[in-house]
């Protein structure tokens, strides 16, 4: 049995009998005949084209060419082609198959042969035993994706803000190519106001800026069909800027022909496209309608679009490209008519008119519908179409034109009606009408089929409909029959003819009950009766009652911030079930969570004034659906009284219902809210047996809630307490419930933390977190402990002990694995299987030594030891790791014994190698090597012995020069703190340092190992010298010490400068007299003075001779002796030659911009030795600073050259 829902909805028709036309129009759509399968088993039918190419087939000439006909018919049609008018024998063609039950042809061109062979206008007619129908003129053509022309394109240059046109001029595809423009990177050029491609593919600049210049204007064409991209020759565009126009034409022009700041004269605008004042476009009805403007001019003009006659379609009308294009769709007779176009900037505007015309290929009025007749019976075809111009009407009878068609006495032809009369089975055939014009044609197939048919009931038997009471309810009776049966309907099994006047007969069989009550339940008989035969179908129907709304939501008004509550209570037929859903002002509720929905209420929390509206209940079933609707109002909060603002009053009345054993329903009574609503209820519980006066968190549930579920456990004797919160915080407690004593129930779960470790070496300590007094449910806790040897074949040993947290078990085996559980239980019985925790039992210190224990000595202070690992089996434990313990038991320098303490390294886990960091050189070392366990360490191993290398001494602890005079100076020492070794030298460099601060000359001198003095003689008077000093031993050369001193100064020659006793590591300050009174003093400066004037001319005189000159000696006098070697044969420095006049100056001829002076750039730096450029002086001139601590460089070695301080270096120092 088919079910049918019966919706409310009528249709009022005439039940009188209609034409036998009218009734297949309502049966049956154009081309097809209202059969179902078991109908077209047997029913002869004209074949009717389903399905065919388009009329403008382009094809892909890569793939195989598919032309579609697809037809039905009863019997089934053959199928044949004409080729250009002409029949196509496709039996002849190896290429070309037919599908088989098909008249689709397949050209297989993929394995030879070329699709332009194929080109040409084909037609598929569909033939069987009651006529022939046609398909439209197919015509196939290959698509066409041709290269570009090759060209060669010149650099477009202009000025800025001139116009311009790039044309791209695609080849002629099939079809026609999408045009756009990109750049190399296949990005695309950016469009605007100014910038835009036309219609034709071709890019419009209305004027033109710097930034237009680049050398990759590419046109790219995009033929879809083949999937295809051609692209034309790149365009070259540069854009000359005022500037560079200026520039350019600079030495040709005056200067009042310059250009001015405005790059190109600004100027009204002018149209690029189309030409002239006015042009004319035509275009087909249902097309898309495309008028184009593209103007140019400074400043970029601006594009408006009118209709001079009339205005444009709202619905239908389109801007594109920046106004620059109208585009009207599926354009009509109407929008024909004159369009203006007006470009317009601040200089001026232009217009231009495009007249369209709108033509019209042909359109249908009136299809042709297929016809079935009866034998005697009367129709018509007809075929109206309109086109612009008017289109031709012809008619074909079976693909022929129907002039020369073999005559029928019951057809006659009236222009574009053909009227039959009193037809006959011969009367059978297929027509074809043509209706054209110049821009097309329009063909239909349409049957006349003359049947002699008993009824037959189309709808399915015993179908059920399901109507609402006092709806209308419409039973369907699909039939057909020929000559058209007539119809009645029968309700029950004895039941007479049901009457209009009550029921509605509809005239394609369908019976309707204006309104259906309960006693119209029942089964209903549709009849169907012509001269041929008879047919009955039973149509079921029952009725079923409305669903209502029998406590509707009701009008609200509500504060802010509170609580609101829609009710919406349903009744409906037991038979169907409801479904409830809320709308707000007719849309989905919010999805917010103050917005509550349950069976029936709708709650919303927290009202805002968002939340005003109308609030819709809707219920519906398969069959109706009701509503009911309410309006919430939301007001600001009652100014007077000021409200109260506090927590919420703690609930009341708390009432214990569908108690359980393991739960427990709790509802209560909430306290005033104090003008901030209740966010949520805090539920607390008490554990009167086990743990009075103590309240723990239970659970928590929204403030809209009053009553809640609660899990309980067993064995509690609970009370419960709730606190509401609210914004401003909780309220107190509520007075406690009554008590609730839960059944006692084995345990839930064992205890957590279980351990195996022994504290002793024969026990095994069992420990394990115990439960507490809420999760023993019920009285009677206790343990079942258990364990056995992990890798013995031993049952469990088991022990019940009371409620404790350790077992001890006694006489096990030393360090022996154990498997162990421990399982709670009680009165009520044992909680579930426990876990398998593995343990130990205790250990005990190692029985044996780590053996074949071996030292290699890295260097003098890095050691590496090795030994075997013990047994693991003597360990008795966890290995920990291994132990060396270590001494310095003797120093070899010495040979003095003195105790040392131990040092230890423990190194962890089953390493058997280590290293010893730290050792001191030239030393005797003692080790021994233990295995640790948790217990303790095992017994060391037999001591093994190592020396350590000499190393190099740590540099003397002290130097200190004392004794100076005019020509010698004493050095006093204290041996190196770590000499590391058996000392074998000390060497002493020193060097002396002039006033400019140069260093001279290092000399080296070797002296014994068992002095601590030495005198320097020979040395120069009032002298600074440096001195490098470091002791040395087998294994090299240790850390150098440095000191300065300077020697006195010679009476005879300069009075007035005595010098201090020298301090380490400082500089020595100098008492001065007044030299510039000096009479010697004087002449001398002056002849200096002299003979540097005299350098000079002689300087200037070479140089413009182009020979040689000495300064070139006062630079290498300063260099680094590396890096300016002297000549060999007569020790004297290199000088410049005019060759190298022009060359940059030497490394070190310039200071740097930062005025820190190194070493080899300047003379009179004090940067290496003291504060640099921050080196102070005292007004006389002295030098009051003191050397610094900065780290030393390495002594210059070599032959450097010490002169004596010069006059004018003296100047330098001291004046």
């Amino acid at each position: 049995m088919q079910l049918k829902i019966m919706m409310p909805k009528k249709k009022h028709l005439s039940a009188s009998r209609a034409p036998l036309i009218l009734f297949l129009c309502q049966m049956i759509s154009a081309l097809e005949v209202p059969l179902d399968p078991k109908l077209l088993e047997d029913l002869v039918q004209p074949p009717t084209i389903t399905q065919q190419s388009p009329k403008d087939y382009i094809i892909d000439p890569r793939e195989n060419i598919v032309i579609q006909c697809e037809a039905k018919g009863k019997p089934p049609p053959s199928f044949s082609w004409t080729r250009n008018g002409t029949h196509f024998d496709i039996d002849k063609d190896p290429l070309v198959t037919m599908k088989s039950g098909s008249g689709t042809l397949t050209v297989n061109i993929m394995s030879e042969g070329k699709a332009e062979t194929y080109e040409g206008v084909y037609q598929c007619t569909a033939r069987n035993e009651r006529g022939a129908a046609i398909s439209n003129n197919i015509v196939i053509r290959p698509s066409r994706s041709p290269l570009w022309t090759k060209e060669k394109l010149e650099r477009i240059t202009l000025r800025n803000g001139q116009s311009l046109v790039l044309p791209c001029r695609p080849p002629v595809g099939l079809p026609p190519p999408i045009i756009f423009w990109m750049d190399n990177s296949f990005q695309r050029l950016p469009q605007s106001e100014r910038v835009s491609q036309g219609l034709n593919g071709d890019l419009y600049f209305s004027n033109v800026l710097p930034e237009d210049t680049r050398e990759d204007y590419i046109c790219y064409a995009r033929f879809n069909h083949t999937q295809t991209i051609q692209q034309k020759q790149p365009i070259s565009v540069k854009v000359i800027s005022v500037d560079e126009l200026n520039d350019t034409i600079a030495a040709n022009l005056s200067d009042t022909e310059f250009y001015g700041a405005k790059s190109h004269r600004e100027r009204p605008p002018t149209f690029l496209t189309p030409e002239g004042n006015a042009s004319r476009k035509e275009e087909l009805r249902g097309n898309v309608l495309s008028l184009e403007c593209i103007a140019e001019g400074l400043p970029t003009p601006i594009i408006y679009w009118i209709k001079e006659d009339g205005t444009l379609p709202i619905n239908r009308t389109f801007y594109r490209n920046f106004k620059k294009t109208l585009q009207i769709v599926q354009v009509t007779e109407a929008d024909s008519g004159n369009y203006q176009c007006i470009a317009k900037n601040a200089l001026g505007a232009i217009h231009h008119i495009i007249s369209v015309t709108v033509k019209a290929a042909p359109y249908w009025i009136i299809a042709p519908q297929n016809l079935v007749l009866s034998p005697g019976e009367d129709g018509t075809l007809i075929c109206r179409a309109n086109g612009n111009p008017k289109p031709r009407i012809s008619w074909l009878l079976n693909g022929v034109p129907i002039e020369i068609a073999p005559d029928d006495p019951s057809r006659k032809i009236d222009g574009d009606t053909i009227i039959f009369s009193n037809v006959q089975e011969r009367s059978s055939a297929v027509y074809q009408c043509n209706a054209s014009n110049e821009y097309g044609y329009l063909l239909a197939n349409a049957f006349v089929n003359v049947l002699a048919e008993p009824p037959r009931i189309l709808t399915s038997a015993d179908t059920l409909y399901q109507v609402i009471a006092n709806r209308p309810a419409l039973l369907d009776c699909a039939f057909f029959g020929s000559p058209l049966p007539t119809i009645e309907w029968f309700k029950g099994a004895k039941g007479s003819a049901l009457r209009e006047d009550i029921y509605v007969l509809h005239e394609n069989g369908t019976l309707e009950i204006p309104v259906a009550q309960k006693d119209s339940t029942g089964t209903y008989t549709c009849v169907a009766r012509n001269k041929l035969g008879m047919a009955k179908n039973d149509i079921h129907l029952e009725i079923k009652d409305p669903t209502r709304i029998i406590k509707q939501p009701e009008y609200a008004v509500v504060q802010r911030g509170s609580t609101v509550s829609f009710e919406c209570i349903v009744k409906h037929d037991h038979t169907l079930i409801p479904t409830v859903m809320w709308l707000k002002d007719h849309r989905e509720l919010p999805s917010d969570g103050r917005f509550t929905v349950d069976k029936d209420h709708l709650v919303v929390a927290d009202v805002n004034d968002d939340d005003g509206g109308t609030y819709t209940c809707v219920a519906n079933t398969t069959l109706d659906n009701v509503s009911a609707s309410a309006v919430l109002r939301v007001v600001a909060p009652t100014p007077t009284p000021a409200p109260i603002y506090d927590v919420p009053n703690p609930p009341f009345d708390l009432e214990l219902t569908d108690q359980l054993d393991r739960s427990v329903q709790l509802s209560w009574t909430p306290g005033d809210d104090n003008n901030s609503p209740i966010s949520k209820f805090i539920i607390e519980y008490e554990d009167a047996m086990h743990e009075p006066g103590l309240w723990h968190h239970q659970t928590e549930v929204p403030g809209a809630q009053t009553t809640a579920q609660l899990k309980l456990s067993p064995y509690v004797n609970y009370s419960f307490r709730v606190m509401a919160v609210n914004s401003l915080g909780r309220s107190l407690p509520s007075e406690a419930s009554e008590q609730y004593l839960t059944k006692a129930a084995e345990p839930d779960k064992n205890p957590t933390a279980v351990e195996g470790l022994g504290s002793e070496p024969d026990n095994l300590v069992i420990t394990w977190k115990p439960l507490n007094g809420f999760e023993s449910n019920g009285p009677g806790l206790q343990y079942k402990v258990s364990w056995r040897q992990k890798d013995g074949d031993d049952e469990w040993t088991s022990m019940v002990v009371a409620d404790v947290s350790k077992y001890i078990v006694s006489g096990t085996p030393t360090f022996v694995p154990y498997l162990i559980k421990v399982q709670a239980l009680n009165d009520a019985g044992f909680a579930p299987e426990p876990a398998v925790v593995l343990g130990h039992s205790g250990e005990d210190l190692p029985m044996v030594a780590p053996g074949n224990v071996h030292v290699n000595v890295v260097n003098s202070t890095l050691a590496e030891v090795h030994w075997d690992p013990v047994p693991l089996k003597s360990i008795r434990g966890h290995l920990q790791g291994y132990r060396i313990y270590y001494w310095k038991a003797q120093s070899s320098s010495t040979r003095n014994r003195r105790h040392i303490e131990k040092k230890i390294l423990t190194f962890q886990g089953s390493k058997t190698h280590g290293m010893l960091p730290g050792l001191e050189p030239f030393s005797h070392y003692t080790l021994n090597v233990r295995v640790v366990n948790g217990k303790g360490e095992g017994p060391a191993s037999p001591d093994r012995v190592f020396n350590t290398p000499e190393g190099v001494p740590s540099a003397p602890s002290s130097l200190k020069i004392v004794n100076p005079t005019l020509d010698s100076l004493t050095l006093e020492w204290e041996p190196p703190s770590h000499p590391n070794g058996v000392l074998t030298e000390y060497t002493l460099k020193y060097q002396p340092i002039n006033s400019t601060h140069e260093l001279g000359p290092l000399v080296d001198l070797k002296i014994p190992a068992n002095k601590t003095r030495w005198t320097l003689k020979n040395l120069n008077f009032s002298t600074r010298y440096k001195f490098y000093f470091y002791a040395q031993t087998a294994a090299g050369s240790g850390n150098q010490i440095t000191e300065e001193a300077i020697t006195t100064v010679d009476e005879g020659k300069m009075a007035g400068i005595l010098p201090p006793d020298v301090g380490a590591g400082k500089a020595m300050a100098s008492r001065q007299v007044d030299i510039a009174t000096q009479g010697w003093f004087i002449g001398l400066m002056c002849a200096v003075a002299l003979l540097i004037l005299i350098l000079l001319i002689v300087c200037f005189i070479r140089r413009n001779k182009g020979g040689k000159y000495p300064v070139k000696e006062k630079e290498d006098a300063h260099a680094d002796p590396e890096i300016q070697p002297m000549k060999e044969d007569d020790g004297t420095f290199g000088e410049y030659s005019d060759a190298e006049d022009h060359k940059p100056l030497k490394k070190g001829s310039r200071t740097p911009s930062d005025r820190t002076v190194k070493k080899e750039d300047s003379d009179d730096s004090l940067v290496d030795y003291g504060e640099g450029v921050n080196g102070q002086f005292n007004e006389d001139g002295s030098f009051i600073g003191q050397y610094s601590g900065k780290k030393e460089k390495e002594p210059a070695e070599g032959n450097e050259s010490s002169e004596a301080p010069s006059p004018v270096n003296a100047m330098n120092s001291f004046v």
